[in-house]
């Protein structure tokens, strides 16, 4: 396989060796024979250059382990793809050599003339003459000279990566299943934890495991060819299929025929992934091209029985099947999954049952494969049989194995390892239930009922239409006659929840001392914000909205159809209200410790928030927003003002006069009218008026760096030449330097990898693309999981438009 690298790079290498391994170079050859072995500071060479055998020891290795390895030759980042003696790493190679023995046998001796690795082959008995050759694809081969028989080689004994032309034997009729195993670490070849193979069970699916645990499951075949194109300085294409060879069936990895080569590899590496990566000489990088898992949400089985990995999100992330329900809500918002869905309505078997349609689905894991089926017959295999809760198909497009190309899959049990796939993923038929009774009512309802809902649409449309065409001072007097005390607008919130009151102003007047000025918390958005005490001692915080202002009307509004709906413990609870002529009062439970901004940019009172607290305080914001999102509400104003603080400093949001809700199945919403604070408003929302839930992320970002800072969105630093806390945050995470971000006031008693997860958590959040920030779901499992591995965050856009000058 050629390498078409820039004659550049062979220069800067050929440079860049010490004067012995040039010498070395020169010398070397592609072959060992009797007589002549490989030993330390001799290489074998590929007769195309590609590829090098040696003893080699792993450049950052702490151990003096050496081990024989082939790797890329002409390539400045020594690769290595195979190790013959991984389990067994020479210590002393002072007269170590890899041999081929008289009996036709491959044999590495270490310094004390030990032997560490060897070969057998079948035919060593007969003492033929032998010899071993690095050939140009890669492969180790020990070749009989009588008639160039092979008598072994090394892709029959992979290591921890795989070749083009390459075959990773998936059946076990004659030999056993071969599998790739990871380097212990990155600098130590020995076998690691991870492992990739096929399914003992199926060779239809291929696992990368941990130990004897399924780590990651791969798609279960649809096709014997699977193909990724690779737009790179040169298009290529990389093609994974499976095809007989005898009586057993494999996976081959390769490029088709007339493709530009290119330098292509498939590993799976210590930490446990399954990477393919080809080699950019442009810019002298392995660049990955494909890598499983991406995210923790593709481990296996990571959203539970009936839950499935979401990929067609920015960030995956878990959710349920159509008519299925988290088992524990509180466990899945707070992002722990194990326990999975479970269906909203009990499945209750009849012959009617009809199966819903889930496309785009890596199907579960658990299967029964039923052989030669058609399409037809594997949908009534499956309907006849009430323990059966789904079925899937597929032909292998003719790829038959044992002689049959259809792969009928059903599943009795729960479903497991779940994922709504962008690529390769296929139909899955959940059984469902049918209306019951005779056919004949059913098909009337099936006519009747749509033609009914067409009519109630097109009533409800002439009623808005009509509604629309009345005059505004009918609306105007409506509310007008609200303001005055008409209380029926609330007598639904009264019978719903016996916290809520409709208060008089006698009473509230009273429990706030006439509205002193000394009993001020603070200002909202159109009014004075008073601490009140009721009759019976409650404690309370009274909202007083100007009635002039048509923003304050709007605002009132706002939060009583709007936060009433809403109980959350990280929520302010909206406990009542007043309205009369003059004034509309707002009445909530009173926080005693205030607003976050009072603490966190007060320097004698920002040491009172340890680092335990703020990371609480962070992680309930969360939980309150994602629990907002869910409602589909967006906040539009989330800082430190609209954060409260209750007696054990747990947070509330508060202050709804701004929240707006989003159609469900709208993505975002245009407004023309702008409504928050800048410095956390997204710049989407700030310049065109496009707001979404990720215009309440990019808030939460700027308050997440706010919190561990301690430091206003404003702040500048000229030595850095940073114009605002986001420019400060960023030039400390590029130079590696994000620990020094946190609260200089709090560092003692600091968890720093809390901190710095939080920062890159807030980084990501802030990002300018909302479509490159993570949902609040993904957030809240991420605050609550210190091992899980966070994407980088992108430059702010704005980084490349400032001038300094």
């Amino acid at each position: 396989m050629p390498m078409y690298s820039l004659p550049v790079y062979a220069i800067l290498l050929f440079l860049s060796w010490q004067l012995s391994s040039v010498v070395l170079f020169c010398a070397s050859d592609d072959r060992i024979v009797p007589g002549k072995p490989l030993s330390p500071g001799s290489v074998l060479v590929s007769s195309d250059g590609v590829f090098a055998m040696g003893f080699f020891s792993p450049s950052n290795s702490t151990k003096k382990n050496h081990y024989v390895g082939i790797w890329y030759n002409d390539i400045p980042e020594r690769t290595v793809v195979w190790v013959c003696n991984r389990a067994a790493p020479i210590t002393d190679i002072s007269s170590a050599n890899l041999a081929v023995t008289n009996s036709s046998n491959l044999v590495l001796s270490d310094g004390n003339g030990h032997v560490v690795w060897t070969t057998t082959n079948s035919n060593s008995m007969n003492s033929m003459s032998a010899e071993a050759m690095l050939d140009n694809s890669g492969n180790f081969i020990l070749r009989s000279l009588a008639d160039s028989s092979i008598l072994w080689q090394s892709f029959d004994h992979p290591t921890d990566t795989l070749l083009p032309g390459m075959n990773l034997r998936l059946s076990h009729k004659m030999h056993p299943l071969q599998q790739l195993v990871s380097w212990k670490s990155q600098y130590d070849p020995s076998p690691g934890d991870f492992s990739y193979s096929a399914d003992p069970e199926h060779l239809l699916q291929s696992f990368t495991w941990q130990g004897s645990r399924p780590h990651r499951r791969s798609l279960v075949w649809t096709n014997h060819l699977f193909r990724m194109n690779y737009m790179g300085r040169f298009n290529s294409t990389i093609y994974m299929a499976l095809h007989h060879a005898g009586d057993e069936v494999y996976m081959s990895f390769g490029m088709p025929t007339g493709s530009f080569v290119v330098l292509a590899r498939m590993e799976v590496d210590y930490s446990g992934k399954v990477n393919i990566l080809i080699w950019e000489s442009n810019i002298s990088k392995w660049k990955i091209m494909h890598t499983q898992p991406e995210h923790e949400c593709n481990t296996y089985g990571y959203c539970g029985p009936y839950g499935y990995c979401d990929n067609t999100q920015i960030i995956p992330g878990c959710k349920c099947l159509d008519g299925f329900e988290p088992r524990d809500d509180k466990a899945w918002i707070a992002g722990r999954f194990s326990q999975g869905c479970r269906r909203k309505k009990e499945l209750r078997c009849t012959h009617g049952d009809g199966f819903l349609t889930i496309p785009g689905m890596k199907v579960p894991d658990k299967f029964l494969y039923v052989r030669s089926k058609s399409f037809d017959q594997c949908t009534e295999e499956c309907r006849r049989n009430c323990s059966c809760v789904a079925y899937a198909y597929s032909t292998m497009s003719g790829m038959d194995i044992d002689g049959d190309d259809t792969r009928c899959l059903v599943w009795t049990g729960d479903f497991i390892d779940m994922e709504n796939c962008t690529l390769g993923g296929e139909n899955l038929y959940v059984r469902t239930n049918r209306l019951r009774g005779n056919r004949r009512k059913i098909n009337t309802l099936e006519i009747v009922l749509p033609a009914v809902s067409i009519l109630l649409l097109l009533i409800c449309v002439g009623l808005i239409w009509l509604c629309g065409l009345r005059d505004k001072q009918v609306r105007k007097n409506t509310w007008k006659r609200i303001s005055l005390g008409d209380t029926s607008l609330f007598n639904e919130l009264v019978a719903r929840d016996t916290k809520f009151s409709i208060l008089s102003f006698r009473e509230i007047s009273v429990a706030t001392s006439n509205f002193s000025e000394s009993g001020i918390l603070g200002q909202g958005g159109f009014g004075n914000v008073y601490k009140g005490r009721l009759e019976d001692g409650t404690e309370i915080a009274v909202k007083r909205l100007n009635v002039g202002s048509s923003q304050g009307a709007a605002e009132f509004k706002n939060e009583i159809s709007l936060i009433s709906k809403l109980p959350h413990k990280n929520l302010v609870k909206l406990l009542g209200c007043c309205i009369n002529e003059a004034e509309k009062l707002l009445i909530y439970e009173y926080l005693p410790n205030g607003s976050l901004d009072a603490f966190i940019f007060v320097d004698t009172r920002k040491s009172l928030l340890n680092w335990p607290t703020r990371f609480k305080i962070i992680t309930g914001v969360a939980r309150g927003l994602l629990y907002l999102h869910q409602d589909s509400m967006i906040h539009r104003d989330l800082k430190p003002s609209n954060i409260l603080l209750d007696a054990e400093m747990s947070p509330k949001i508060c202050d709804f006069g701004t929240a707006k809700i989003v159609a469900v199945n709208e993505q975002e919403e245009h407004t023309n009218r702008v409504i928050g604070t800048f410095g956390y408003m997204s710049p989407e929302y700030a310049m065109e008026g496009i707001m979404s839930v990720k215009s309440d992320v990019y808030s939460f970002g700027v308050l997440v760096l706010e919190i561990v800072s301690g430091l206003k969105i404003g702040t500048t630093n000229r030595a850095r030449r940073c114009h605002n806390l986001i420019d400060y945050a960023w030039s400390l995470w590029k130079d590696g330097n994000i620990a020094n971000l946190v609260d200089s006031s709090i560092v003692e008693g600091c968890s720093f990898d809390e901190a710095v997860q939080c920062i890159h958590i807030g980084l990501l959040s802030v990002q300018d693309s909302p479509y490159a920030r993570p949902l609040m779901s993904w957030v809240v499992a991420s605050l609550n999981n210190e091992v899980i591995e966070l994407p980088q965050p992108k430059e702010p856009m704005c980084f490349g438009y400032r001038n300094w000058n």
